[in-house]
């Protein structure tokens, strides 16, 4: 009756092959007949509980991956810098008339930088009254917790490049009109000026006192000294007005005519990028550092309002919509009152530091994701099981105990009664 060749049947086609037969010993994943199964309210509860997990677990890894993470690198400064931009906006309390600027480097160049900035009188409460002040104002040594997010806001490549496309036009606000009957008792002094990137200084000082200049009276009388200041906005390199900077939107007041202020200022150049610069191994990449256009400069075609031709970027060379070129920089401060035998003022000694930081934001490949993703879901749902074995094991234990508890085993205490 077994043979099926004699019938002409193939004996293999009614059992399995060797092949297949042969793997049943690699099987590692154990099987349970449904029948041995049932399904509970507290397994039900697990499985939606370990699926709003994987959920929320799997939205947080790709919230992460779009978002990127950020990767701060330092190299030297590649190329020779040949110029360095300031971009300046204080109020002083004191007439414009009254007042100079000046600008010395180390390269013993001073620019008269009063004939090259703009001038005008304006009300000093204007720009300190609490009408103006934005949630970021602060004195120098005085940081809100307002001031402190949007600092840290702006160290992020996606914010730093968000400010680069908002108007990249627009450059110093409008002086507010001054009120009838407020008086003109302070002068703003803004604009853009291009200097030689080596340690300069960068002083206000009363007119008479510190630089001479000719044909304006040599002296100002000393009751009419007061350098409280508003520092609206301090930057260098491109103008980038969005951006804030450690002394911008701060405030310094005095009563004392002869005082000076002194800020230490050391600039770091900065590049905030979207573009891979490092390796696989997570070194900095040199030849993927993104090159600055102030590298390659040419003359402007237009003359400012001086007459003297100014270099700018050439916006050929070196564009890159993701990556933007500045410079950050540390500040600290102190201030005192002197004698009349030093000259009082608002001075800024800078520095620059021989180092480059790159600020990088980096996105996995869409590989890495998966992998990602698949260890997490797969973590989550091994371990819930795990978790849901245990509290079943639990239950049922306590269970058995409270059963064994209230019906005992016959014995009242280990105690007889004689009859």
């Amino acid at each position: 009756m077994g043979d099926f060749a004699g019938h002409g049947l193939d004996e293999d086609a009614f059992g399995e092959k060797a092949g297949l037969s042969a793997l049943k010993t690699f099987d590692a994943f154990p099987k349970v007949k449904p029948t041995y199964t049932s399904p509970s309210a507290r397994g039900g509860q697990f499985t939606l509980a370990v699926l709003i997990l994987c959920t929320l677990l799997t939205f947080t890894e790709l919230r992460t991956w779009w978002i990127g993470t950020e990767k701060h690198h330092f190299s030297v400064e590649r190329g020779v810098g040949h110029e360095l931009q300031l971009n300046l906006d204080i109020i002083v309390a004191m007439q414009c008339s009254d007042l100079h600027v000046n600008v010395q480097d180390a390269a013993m160049d001073r620019i008269v930088a009063g004939d090259r900035l703009t001038k005008e009188a304006t009300n000093y409460a204007l720009w300190t009254s609490g009408s103006r002040r934005s949630p970021v104002y602060q004195t120098v040594n005085q940081r809100t917790p307002a001031r402190k997010a949007a600092e840290e806001e702006d160290s992020h490549v996606a914010h730093v490049l968000g400010h680069m496309r908002e108007n990249p036009s627009r450059k110093f606000v409008k002086t507010p009109k001054i009120p009838r009957g407020s008086p003109t008792d302070a002068c703003r002094i803004y604009g853009s000026l291009e200097g030689n990137k080596v340690q300069g200084d960068f002083h206000i000082t009363a007119r008479g006192h510190g630089y001479m200049e000719f044909g304006q009276p040599s002296h100002l009388d000393h009751s009419a000294f007061n350098f409280s200041h508003h520092i609206n906005e301090l930057s260098f390199g491109p103008h980038y007005p969005n951006l804030l900077n450690p002394l911008d939107k701060t405030t310094s007041a005095t009563e004392a005519h002869f005082y000076k202020y002194q800020y230490f200022l050391s600039i770091v150049p900065t590049i905030f990028t979207k573009r891979r610069v490092s390796t696989p191994s997570g070194t900095l990449d040199p030849a993927a550092v993104p090159q600055p256009p102030t590298l390659d400069l040419q003359p402007a075609t237009k003359k400012d309002k001086d007459g003297q031709v100014r270099h700018v970027a050439n916006p050929g060379v070196n564009a890159d919509a993701k990556s933007i070129f500045t410079n950050q920089y540390a500040a600290q401060s102190q201030s005192h009152e002197v004698n009349h035998n030093t000259i009082p003022g608002v001075f800024f000694k800078y520095d620059i530091e021989p180092v480059l930081l790159i600020v990088a934001e980096q996105r996995q490949s869409l590989l890495a994701l998966l992998v990602r993703l698949v260890n997490v879901i797969s973590g989550v749902i091994v371990g819930g099981g795990w978790m849901f074995q245990l509290t079943e094991w639990a239950y049922e234990v306590w269970g058995r105990r409270r059963r064994g508890g209230s019906i005992g085993s016959g014995v009242l205490d280990g105690k007889h009664e004689k009859l």
